[in-house]
């Protein structure tokens, strides 16, 4: 801070004879409402992750605090796939969505919620909130792989069932949001069985 003639300099902010402040009319046209805000969060989450097809982050909410957030990256302790250099679901051919058992990572919704059971916190009554982001080069954009919102896996929907979630709130980048009520993810888990059921059925 120094004065330069009448003015005051502030770091770069100057002021003469007066403060200056951001209006409220321009501070809230800027500010993000809780639900952007906590889409946010997740996907500052998911800049930590090591999967070479997806980056995706999850952040776990309850009245409003955040008390839990994950990544998609392998378990701890182990080498990550951007640290071998392959994706073994992509080396086998396994379409998106499937065989998720064989992936080398733990899923960012998983760990959001085996984060909160780490130090103690509970997430009954919860609410989680995902961001996904494909890598670019890593999926088939004619096949329509890239303007389809996933959502969790069946593994994923099973875990957040359990743990008392009440909604799932994901962003697709590029794509779009879309929220899963409890309804919802039983219905996708009844579907994918059937599905499951008919293709073995053809075998």
């Amino acid at each position: 801070m120094r004065l330069v003639g009448q003015e005051l300099w502030i770091g770069v902010a100057v002021t003469t004879n007066k403060r200056m402040y951001m209006s409220s009319s321009d501070r809230d046209s800027k500010r993000p409402d809780k639900f952007q805000h906590f889409l946010n969060r997740a996907r500052v989450a998911a800049e930590r992750s090591t999967c070479m097809r997806r980056w995706i982050g999850a952040v776990i909410v309850i009245d409003g605090v955040e008390v839990s957030s994950g990544y998609v990256g392998s378990p701890r302790g182990t080498e990550h796939c951007i640290d071998v250099g392959t994706c073994l679901r992509k080396e086998l051919g396994i379409p998106p969505g499937e065989r998720y058992e064989l992936c080398r990572s733990v899923h960012a919704e998983q760990n959001a919620i085996i984060n909160a059971a780490r130090t103690g916190v509970s997430i009954v009554g919860g609410e989680l909130y995902i961001s996904s982001e494909r890598v670019k080069g890593q999926y088939d954009e004619k096949s329509g792989e890239t303007s389809k919102i996933y959502g969790p896996c069946m593994i994923c929907a099973k875990m957040i069932l359990n743990a008392g979630i009440k909604a799932v709130h994901m962003k697709e980048e590029g794509v779009g949001t879309r929220t899963y009520s409890l309804e919802d993810l039983e219905h996708a888990l009844h579907e994918e069985e059937e599905a499951l059921r008919k293709g073995f059925g053809q075998r």
